[in-house]
């Protein structure tokens, strides 16, 4: 399944590296995260609830904008 998810506050590539981070330790979901867009890139095998990336990117301390499939 590929999603993307709109993510507010993400400033710089550090942040970007974070929210990577804290989507990629999810089992079964490979994250890209694009600065300038402001979203990333999510590749999961069906085994991960939206709420549980959601749940990632806002422990990471970032704000979740929207989440869709694409």
């Amino acid at each position: 399944m590929r999603k993307t998810m709109s993510i507010e506050g993400l400033e710089c590539q550090h942040c970007c590296d974070r929210v990577t981070d804290a989507l990629n330790e999810l089992q079964g979901v490979q994250a890209v995260t694009d600065l300038l867009r402001g979203i990333a890139s999510i590749t999961t095998d069906g085994s991960v609830s939206d709420e549980q990336l959601k749940q990632a990117v806002v422990n990471a301390g970032y704000q979740v904008a929207g989440l869709k499939d694409s």
